[in-house]
């Protein structure tokens, strides 16, 4: 039996778009286990570009290979990655103070367009 690199990592996906769940990929095709959450309508990504199915599309369909995805329970979790945005993670209890409070070996990392302390900081990266 082949082991690779990640097998038995547990990842949480709760990006969108392109580089997060690019990043992601790259995580499952080393075997870890990536479960992607979506937000209820989906990941905008979804949307972008043409596709035979509604919510199918191909840049989606491709970054978003081989995950899994499920209503998560973080306590399971190894790694938590997402693209939101700092000033809202609070309100939904995902900020990494109250994260780590609770889940002191969890490994978090917020991936954002523009350094918080920027003149950018806190506005959404766009493609473009």
């Amino acid at each position: 039996m082949e082991c690779l690199p990640l097998s038995g990592v547990r990842v949480i996906d709760a990006t969108a778009v392109v580089m997060s769940p690019y990043n992601y990929q790259w995580l499952a095709d080393f075997s870890a286990e990536v479960i992607k959450v979506e937000a209820p309508q989906g990941d905008s990504t979804r949307q972008t570009g043409p596709s035979t199915e509604a919510g199918m599309v191909a840049i989606f369909m491709g970054f978003n290979r081989s995950k899994k995805s499920i209503v998560v329970d973080l306590k399971q979790a190894d790694v938590f990655m997402h693209s939101m945005r700092p000033q809202k993670l609070p309100a939904v209890g995902l900020d990494p103070e109250q994260l780590r409070a609770t889940y002191p070996r969890l490994v978090y990392a917020g991936l954002h367009g523009f350094d918080t302390s920027g003149p950018y900081g806190g506005q959404p990266g766009v493609l473009g």
